[in-house]
């Protein structure tokens, strides 16, 4: 099975920090979240990935380097997702292709999506899901995806049993259709799908449930996403879902504080609800700390008060 990971994007609302690192290689509990998406990828049985990259290219050509079923496309200019498809297109076997977003936490099941594509016999398969922040996908009572902006009103008149769903980044194609993207141009795969639904293409959805998923496209979200994995969700306190590698301590009564490797913590530092250190950090005296992500190798000056923060270099 062949896959594609779109990690182009520039990451405009997550600057200043998307100008020390492109979006995919955000850490995730001390991780790229990049490696996550390649390691489910290879757990699900997909031996052939592609991976484009534009902004900062040369961050996600050296993580990557040396892997030896991981192709890496440099992107020259910035071509939008469905341009960076359409440039993919010789390196794809005749197979369907799945393709992912670059800058998605989720556990859905990338088995399951190829297996529904497969059986229902589509040109192409959009994974979907109820979250009303995103909710603009008009899909009809039989799967078929009909429009990607639609609004309240087109839904009152798409008929009964329509609704609106988000997409969740995630889409199983079939690699010919990539043919009718231009070549070298900047374009939304967005457009690319319209185009397929009014050539009559079968566009059907695989609606997932009961999963978790985070677009991490504000420092909120991020932030959330940490939040929740340490178990402080929208309801406070709970069980925490922790993914990833390093260390959590939770110490009885207290709240969880996750430390990477080698953290350097001087005297007066102290963290509150929850706080992740990437490795090799350091914490100079009396830093305090709340709601707060660190990356790897950065180092907090003496006597920092900071919550809800992301200490990104």
């Amino acid at each position: 099975m062949q896959a594609m990971i779109l990690a182009a994007g520039l990451g405009t609302r997550l600057r200043p920090h998307t100008l020390r690192r492109p979006k995919p290689l955000f850490p995730i509990l001390d991780r790229p979240l990049l490696l996550r998406i390649i390691a489910d990828l290879r757990r699900a049985g997909y031996r052939r990935i592609v991976v484009n990259a534009f902004h900062l290219r040369e961050q996600i050509a050296s993580l990557l380097a040396g892997a030896t079923d991981l192709e890496v496309q440099l992107e020259e200019r910035e071509l939008g997702t469905g341009g960076g498809l359409r440039l993919a297109r010789p390196r794809f076997t005749a197979e369907p292709v799945l393709v992912v977003n670059g800058d998605i936490w989720h556990d859905i099941d990338y088995c399951a999506v190829m297996a529904q594509h497969l059986a229902a016999g589509n040109d192409a398969t959009l994974v979907l899901h109820d979250q009303p922040r995103f909710n603009k996908v008009l899909l009809t009572p039989d799967l078929a995806v009909r429009s990607f902006a639609a609004t309240d009103a087109d839904l009152a008149g798409a008929g009964e049993g329509a609704r609106l769903l988000a997409f969740t980044g995630i889409q199983v194609v079939d690699p010919a259709l990539l043919d009718l993207i231009p070549e070298g141009l900047f374009y939304h795969s967005i457009d690319w799908y319209h185009q397929l639904i009014r050539l009559g293409y079968r566009v059907q959805a695989m609606v997932a449930v009961n999963h978790c998923w985070t677009d991490m496209g504000t420092p909120a979200d991020y932030l959330d996403l940490h939040a929740r994995l340490l178990g402080f969700g929208a309801k406070g306190r709970g069980k925490p879902t922790h993914v990833g590698t390093g260390p959590v301590i939770v110490p009885p009564g207290a709240a969880p504080f996750f430390l990477g490797k080698q953290v350097r913590r001087e005297a007066g530092v102290e963290f509150a609800d929850w706080v992740v250190v990437g490795s090799r950090a350091v914490l100079a005296r009396s830093v305090k700390l709340r709601r707060c992500v660190v990356w790897d190798h950065v180092e907090v000056p003496a006597g920092t008060i900071a919550e809800d923060t992301i200490f990104s270099g």
